[in-house]
């Protein structure tokens, strides 16, 4: 079988970039806030829509990986497009404004075609890329981050969006432009043949004693009785959290941190959103994609625990880098590329593990970590900060973070 003819691989890789371009969605939020408070939002109300939106993104992605197999990644791939492009269209044929219509179309029903879509690039490329497992997913998830930045640019600076048509338009746009987008990238989400295998690949993985793989490929309900399971879960958990909490206090907390240390209010924000909006938001995509490539060197778990302890020691000093411009942005820069390394290390880890042949159903319960992650971080986040005390928040996150360095370290393949 590893010879038979097939279409060149490097199509799903096109396929999967362009997918989640336009699922990456979902981090451009914020962009839009600024018009909904001078519509009368409260800050609180427009966290609410960006939180049901995560948390309809991971519990659907569990629905979704259940159905890849008798629905086929291309069809879950456009169901998803159309769903999301649908909740952003509706949106803003209603006005885009009211909090409700927005919390259940944008929240909820955007979210959900999100988690529908977002499995199937992760699936599909790994049994394409069997030889380059970490280097294929940071790929796929590359596209999600580096979304988030076009979406707000387009709105934003680059585009004008919101400000030529309105935000209403703005929506109906997206909308359009999701859809289109992930249909698109469909085309060429498909498995490849039962046995297939790159050339020259099994020579190759005899070849490598020293990176040990799994034989087995569990299903849900066995991954789920697997001590393994909860601590690559409890693991991303704190890992997420961490990063989503910093997500949604990125501007506000350097924008405190800079005015206190002498700098004016029109120039804190400036660099505030410059660390945000450039630094965090690009070291995301390609901590997406490099951690993948360096995982592929050492070995997952290594990787992971790298990934954490690097990332629980910045979020922790990040109180003391807030206030300079330099540090600053050092910080949001290692904070962004590692909570990128999320997305690339964590589907791996879960194949390595658990079996790379059911990664499309086993990965959604994983990814309900960051669900949970990004419920508890931003809440612990504007908690803290209504106790006008940032710091703490950082502390308790970094701290999190370090102990999920600790539990990696107990991950061991299952025994049959």
């Amino acid at each position: 079988m590893n010879n038979q003819k097939t279409f060149n691989r490097g199509f799903v890789v096109l396929g999967a970039i362009l997918i989640q371009l336009a699922l990456g969605a979902i981090y451009a939020w914020s962009v839009f806030t600024p018009s909904l408070k001078v519509a009368g939002w409260s800050s609180e109300n427009t966290q609410w829509v960006f939180a049901v939106g995560l948390a309809s993104f991971a519990l659907f992605m569990v629905f979704a990986g259940k159905k890849l197999k008798s629905w086929g990644p291309r069809t879950l791939s456009w169901t998803g497009g159309v769903i999301l492009g649908l909740g952003y269209l509706l949106a803003g044929l209603f006005g885009g404004t009211n909090f409700i219509t927005v919390l259940i179309l944008v929240g909820l029903v955007g979210g959900m075609g999100i988690g529908f879509a977002y499995v199937v690039p992760i699936a599909v490329g790994m049994r394409w890329y069997p030889d380059k497992k970490g280097m294929i997913t940071g790929l796929a998830v590359a596209g999600f981050g580096f979304g988030a930045m076009l979406w707000v640019k387009l709105a934003g600076s680059w585009g004008h969006l919101i400000e030529n048509f309105g935000l209403s338009t703005t929506f109906v746009i997206y909308g359009f432009a999701f859809a289109l987008m992930v249909i698109i990238g469909g085309f060429w989400m498909k498995f490849p043949p039962e046995g297939w295998q790159p050339e020259g690949f099994e020579a190759e993985e005899s070849a490598k004693e020293t990176k040990p793989k799994t034989s087995l490929n569990l299903t849900s309900n066995e991954m789920l009785g697997k001590v393994q399971f909860y601590l690559i879960f409890l693991t991303f958990v704190f890992s997420a959290g961490a990063g989503l909490m910093s997500i949604g206090l990125m501007k506000l907390y350097p924008m405190q941190a800079l005015m206190e240390s002498g700098i004016s209010e029109t120039a804190a924000s400036a660099i505030a959103g410059t660390a945000m909006a450039v630094f965090f938001s690009l070291a995301n995509g390609l901590g997406r994609i490099l951690w993948g490539l360096i995982s592929d060197k050492l070995g997952r778990k290594l990787s992971i625990t790298l990934m954490t302890a690097i990332q629980g020691i910045t979020v922790i000093l990040f109180t003391f880098m807030a206030g300079n411009e330099i540090l600053l942005y050092l910080g949001a820069t290692l904070i962004g590329f590692n909570f990128g390394g999320n997305f690339a290390l964590f589907p791996t880890i879960t194949a390595d593990t658990f079996g790379a042949k059911n990664v499309g159903q086993n990965y959604p319960f994983v990814f309900l970590a960051y669900g949970v992650g990004g419920i508890f971080g931003p809440i612990l986040g504007g908690r803290m900060g209504d106790l006008n005390n940032f710091a703490l928040a950082f502390t308790i996150s970094g701290a999190a973070v370090l102990i999920g360095t600790i539990l990696i370290s107990f991950v061991k393949t299952p025994q049959e």
